[in-house]
């Protein structure tokens, strides 16, 4: 199952047209599935959490499988996703949490909830 989330975590399915994700998540989006042929897909807009203008698009956090992480390392995992949104993340991405697994380890686990930020004067 592919599927993007974002803004007010609105789910779209990624074969579907979508008008709850911004350019800069289908870009993402896009990118992602492109490069490795997910099995399964999330990507998640956190920039309302954050201390950032409205409708900004700046932290993400991202689940994706897929057999080309087969037999890599976690870092190694980051560093091919990193490599995919080397763009996104030296120009509009302030933060991207990934959350990278191989087919072979993927039960159905959910993104866990990221933590409340307390940076930006939230303190």
């Amino acid at each position: 199952m592919l599927r993007t989330i974002c803004r007010g975590f609105a789910t779209a399915m990624l074969n579907q047209e979508s008008t709850s994700l911004g350019p800069i998540g289908t870009k993402i989006r896009e990118k992602l599935t492109r490069s490795f042929e997910p099995k399964h897909l999330e990507v998640a807009c956190e920039s309302h959490m954050h201390n950032v203008p409205k409708g900004s698009e700046k932290h993400f956090k991202v689940q994706i499988v897929s057999d080309k992480f087969e037999g890599i390392t976690v870092v190694q995992r980051h560093r091919l996703v990193n490599e995919c949104l080397a763009e996104e993340l030296s120009t509009t991405v302030h933060a991207l949490r990934i959350d990278a697994i191989p087919t072979s380890k993927f039960e159905g686990q959910k993104m866990s909830n990221s933590p409340a930020c307390m940076g930006g004067g939230k303190r």
